[in-house]
């Protein structure tokens, strides 16, 4: 939604998960900064600050777009975006649809995203990312690349280009929210967000994206 900024495109995932909420579904939402973070990792990069200067940078435009989703659900959303995931879960055992940023320096919003679910006791999370699903290796530099429709959290670990933070990460899932998802065992759905149909067809069990458990 930041890659780049698609306000249609977050309209209608502002109504998806109010749908699912609607629906009986117990919703949270981490959202990222795309390309725009990436971006401003480089100025920073550039401007010779740390990689946790970077990190803040990033954090910061996610905290915004986090704000829009919050902005738009209304009484149904949080009142702020939670900076903390303990004040994430208060608003979660209230009701509200939770929606969340980055929180500090070293970790990626996937891992947020990764601690929330385990916070909140979540039965699936599902990340919807720039691809199809998880494939053998990058598309985006092998053509051939074949997409997996499952593998284990293991099987994922080994396809990874990086095995550690570095600011502006960009991998399908982060390492360390990889880490988390494999300890507490949530299932766990990659799925194209360009369309986001998708994420309610993984909610509803439809073959869609890859799975990973």
């Amino acid at each position: 939604m930041a890659s780049p900024l698609n306000p249609g495109l977050m309209n209608r995932y502002v109504r998806l998960l109010r749908d699912l909420k609607a629906g009986g579904h117990e919703v949270a939402a981490v959202v990222g900064g795309g390309a725009l973070s990436r971006e401003l990792i480089e100025a920073a990069k550039g401007m010779g600050l740390s990689e946790r200067f970077q990190d803040e940078v990033a954090i910061s435009v996610s905290r915004v777009m986090a704000q829009l989703f919050v902005l738009g659900l209304g009484k149904s959303g949080s009142d702020v975006v939670p900076t903390t995931i303990d004040v994430a879960g208060e608003f979660f055992e209230r009701g509200k649809i939770v929606v969340m940023g980055g929180l500090k320096p070293g970790m990626t919003t996937d891992a947020v995203a990764a601690l929330l679910a385990d916070h909140v006791k979540a039965d699936l999370l599902v990340k919807a990312t720039d691809q199809d699903g998880v494939f053998d290796r990058d598309p985006r530099k092998f053509p051939d690349a074949r997409k997996l429709d499952s593998l284990s959290f293991d099987d994922l670990s080994r396809l990874f280009e990086s095995s550690k933070h570095r600011a502006g990460i960009h991998q399908v899932i982060d390492p360390e929210a990889v880490r988390i998802l494999r300890k507490r065992k949530i299932r766990t759905v990659v799925v194209n967000g360009a369309d986001p149909e998708n994420v309610l067809r993984a909610v509803d069990g439809e073959r869609v994206g890859t799975v990973i458990g």
